[in-house]
């Protein structure tokens, strides 16, 4: 089992919440599997996720809290 680089302790203090880490995770994800936005951090895996965490990690996607949602 692989361990995933940047871990949960190094990534909570950039959000205000766990939820918020995974929906961003999340929808950062998915735009990277639609191809609509290239990856902006160096890949050092081939997995999706790890690498949406990654760029959340060197601050290269972040967030704007609405009452309506993540944006």
């Amino acid at each position: 089992m692989n361990i995933v680089t940047p871990n949960l302790d190094q990534l909570t203090p950039l959000v205000d919440s766990r939820y918020t880490l995974v929906t961003l995770a999340a929808k950062r994800a998915r735009d990277i599997m639609d191809k609509s936005h290239p990856v902006t951090a160096k890949r050092t895996s081939t997995r999706d996720v790890t690498n949406a965490m990654e760029e959340i990690y060197e601050g290269k996607i972040t967030y704007k809290r609405l009452t309506s949602g993540i944006k």
